[in-house]
């Protein structure tokens, strides 16, 4: 792609770096097949090559975008599916991460707009705002039929209707917290073999507990020893997809000098976007000269709990004769390049493991993505879930705890966290979803 940034222009790093990711497309058009809004609404402007324009124009016209600009940027899951499909390269994530922070700076959106981000960028970060934030919701979901469920506009979302996704994201019950992800050491059993830092997350805690836990039965028996560090929480990535670059980069500062101070083998993730983001920190500093090693450094150490786990090898298995549909998480597949290792485990558990239709295509929670845009949300999770149920299976198995609390709102079949069904396996409990 033929590009017209002048040379003051490019002499900032971020539009330098920018251009040369631009410069690597070639209007090919394969990302077209495999993005979900296009594949959805079918407009080129919600594809990535489109979506590669429209943040070409912006930035080489050091303009603020149009609101239908930044309506067909917002449609963008970040599910990066594009940047598996692409045969030149083109590094689409960092692409869009400018193009946000872009629209973030020079961008006025409306004020219900603005309040409901505020309040997301405030709580997603924070498990213990969030967590009020989500017996709030509950109280209120007996008032959500009072609110619009669908849009008029099948690619937009009134506040209204945003704020009936938000309570009908809330779970009938707000699990309590668990002691498991308080900062404390969790010896090895028998001999030890590694020392991990266990990323606690944010969302997670709150909404989904028992995965942490599962993960720390699940290291600790096979002879790893986990450290919940002291000051290490959100890894930035629900503030940095709506354009707060700054808030991420201080959230990614406290857990690199955590992780950093707790001389780990590995930093171990079993949310996958975040895992993502973590394995990124060394671009989000690579301007930073005080920051930049560290955070490589870190970025080094982060794996996804499959990784370490197929390192190890999994011990004293009971086979347990279920057919696992596997969900391959966007963020997983697509943004860690991580695909086979979880399936290769859930395989030596003794589970018969389907792979899913479409795999490839995101299942619509990305985040804040199912509360800001509901309605193209909830048309990605139905057609997950009539591909997940084409295959039959007893229980669905992913590696994210937003993709198993989204496809789990629209199927009967149980959905667990990978790291559940290899807990259960080698003698942790059966998977709440499975009890």
């Amino acid at each position: 792609m033929q590009t017209n940034f002048t040379l003051a222009q490019l002499a900032d790093p971020d539009t330098a770096r920018t251009e040369s990711i631009l410069r690597k497309c070639v209007h090919c058009g394969f990302c077209t097949a495999t993005c979900p809004t296009f594949v959805l609404l079918g407009d080129e402007r919600d594809s990535p090559r489109g979506r590669i324009y429209l943040v070409k124009a912006m930035l080489e016209g050091e303009r603020a975008p149009s609101p239908q600009e930044v309506r067909h940027l917002d449609r963008c899951l970040s599910c990066l599916s594009c940047m598996t499909t692409c045969p030149s390269g083109v590094h689409y994530m960092h692409l869009i991460d400018h193009g946000r922070h872009h629209i973030e700076q020079t961008f006025t959106r409306t004020l219900p707009d603005r309040l409901l981000r505020g309040v997301l960028a405030v709580l997603m970060p924070r498990p213990g705002l969030f967590r009020w934030a989500m017996v709030l919701g509950w109280l209120a979901k007996p008032f959500a039929p009072l609110l619009p469920a669908t849009s008029s506009d099948p690619g937009g979302a009134t506040f209204l209707r945003r704020l009936r996704a938000m309570i009908d994201a809330v779970p009938a019950q707000v699990p309590m917290p668990s002691p498991v992800d308080r900062p404390q050491t969790f010896p090895a059993v028998g001999a030890r073999v590694k020392r991990v830092a266990l990323m606690p997350g944010c969302g997670q805690q709150v909404l989904a507990p028992e995965v942490n836990e599962a993960t720390v039965r699940l290291l600790t028996r096979h002879g790893v020893e986990v450290v919940n560090v002291a000051g290490a929480g959100c890894c930035g990535s629900s503030v940095l997809h709506v354009g707060r670059n700054e808030q991420a980069l201080e959230l990614a500062k406290r857990n690199i000098d955590a992780w950093l101070d707790a001389d780990v083998d590995a930093i171990v993730i079993n949310a996958s976007g975040c895992g993502t983001t973590v394995k990124d920190y060394g671009h989000m500093f690579a301007d930073d000269p005080a920051w930049k090693d560290k955070a490589t450094r870190v970025a080094r150490l982060a794996r996804d709990v499959s990784e370490v786990m197929l390192e190890i090898g999994l011990a004293n298995v009971t086979a347990r004769p279920l057919t696992v549909a596997y969900h391959s998480a966007c963020s997983m597949q697509h943004g860690q390049k991580v695909i086979e290792q979880p399936k290769r485990l859930l395989r030596a558990a003794g589970f018969v493991v389907k792979d899913v239709p479409e795999g490839h295509l995101c299942c619509g929670w990305a985040g804040t993505y199912q509360v800001l845009q509901p309605d193209l949300s909830r048309q990605l999770r139905d057609r997950k879930v009539a591909n997940i149920q084409s295959v039959r299976p007893d229980v669905i198995a992913a590696g994210n705890f937003g993709c198993v609390g989204q496809i789990a709102s629209g199927t009967g079949i149980p959905v667990a966290h990978t790291v559940e069904l290899l807990d259960w396996a080698t003698g942790g409990p059966r998977p709440v979803a499975l009890a």
